[in-house]
């Protein structure tokens, strides 16, 4: 396997958001190469815990080598959107701190057989965890035009959707499209040379949509977040960092709704909804990366972090 490498993003500004205690439970959603992890686990004592859960088995392996020093950790290799069942299966109802960093680890892109990345020639796979039976080949070869066209429109929220649709199904019929090099070429072959061999990569967010729906990252981030705040204890924390507006977007109205007391109608002269805030919002506006970081490390361009705490 190659060596798991990955800088995690915006790493001082998630420990200190989550305001570890010595003897607290703490959770790595998404564990990747074990950045955020190790920071975690320094900072607990005898009695603290960690939970490190990833989708992706390279990435398990990779954070136990780099975390067997410690005794206090355990190690979960699946999908965060099951995390409540698995803690609860483990007897743990609630945890002092969840930490979701929502973004693809650099050994994923850097890994050309993992097919993430436009810049490497590769299989086109794309999953997170190598055990479903969906990948990238799949939805490129067997989905229909307009279906195509709706998810490279929605998730990567690209312009030339209809003719990036309409070029991958007239490319497929001559034969199938395997691999990245060959999408690539499928997309490009839509766009003028200026913007082709301009600033960027015009192959970017076909990519980004695709994989997004072949993980099914944004259908199971709304359940998963509430999950995580109905996890946390009183005075727990939650920081989630995300990488692209969709994502902020659903974790930042989850937020809202999660620390508003009353939902009625504007209009309705006496609450009847019932609805009581669970958590507070440590961060009104999102943390960005700080400019050091965005010139030291390029993937943490576009992250953002939002924090919360809940309520008693």
């Amino acid at each position: 396997m190659k060596e798991f490498k990955h800088t995690p993003v915006m790493l001082d500004e998630c420990i200190s958001g989550l305001n570890i205690r010595k003897d607290g439970i703490y959770v790595d959603m998404t564990c990747g190469g074990g950045g955020h992890s190790v920071k975690i686990a320094k900072k607990l004592g005898n009695s603290g815990r960690l939970i490190c859960f990833d989708q992706d088995g390279d990435a398990i392996e990779a954070c136990k080598r780099r975390l067997s020093p410690f005794s206090c950790v355990s190690f979960v290799n699946d999908n965060f959107k099951n995390a409540k069942a698995v803690l609860n299966a483990m007897g743990i109802s609630k945890v002092d701190g969840i930490l979701a960093d929502l973004g693809v680890s650099s050994h994923q892109i850097d890994t050309p057989e993992r097919g993430f990345s436009y810049l490497l020639d590769g299989t086109l796979d794309m999953r997170m965890d190598v055990r479903q039976q969906k990948s990238a080949f799949d939805v490129v070869n067997f989905y229909s035009q307009e279906q195509l066209k709706n998810i490279i429109y929605k998730y990567g929220e690209e312009p030339f959707a209809p003719k990036i649709a309409a070029a991958i199904v007239k490319a497929r019929a001559k034969g199938e499209i395997a691999t990245t090099a060959q999408l690539k070429q499928v997309i490009e072959s839509v766009f003028p040379k200026r913007m082709i061999f301009g600033k960027g990569g015009v192959s970017k967010k076909t990519f980004q949509a695709i994989r997004i729906e072949v993980n099914g990252e944004l259908e199971l981030l709304q359940g998963a977040v509430e999950d995580f705040i109905s996890l946390l204890a009183p005075g727990g924390r939650l920081a989630v960092i995300t990488f692209h507006s969709l994502e902020d977007r659903i974790v930042k109205n989850a937020f809202k709704l999660a620390a508003t007391d009353c939902i009625c109608p504007p209009k309705t002269p006496v609450c009847i909804c019932g609805h009581k805030a669970q958590i507070k919002l440590i961060t009104k506006k999102p943390i960005l990366p700080s400019e050091t970081e965005l010139a030291t490390n390029s993937r943490s361009h576009s992250a953002k972090l939002r924090v919360v705490e809940k309520l008693n």
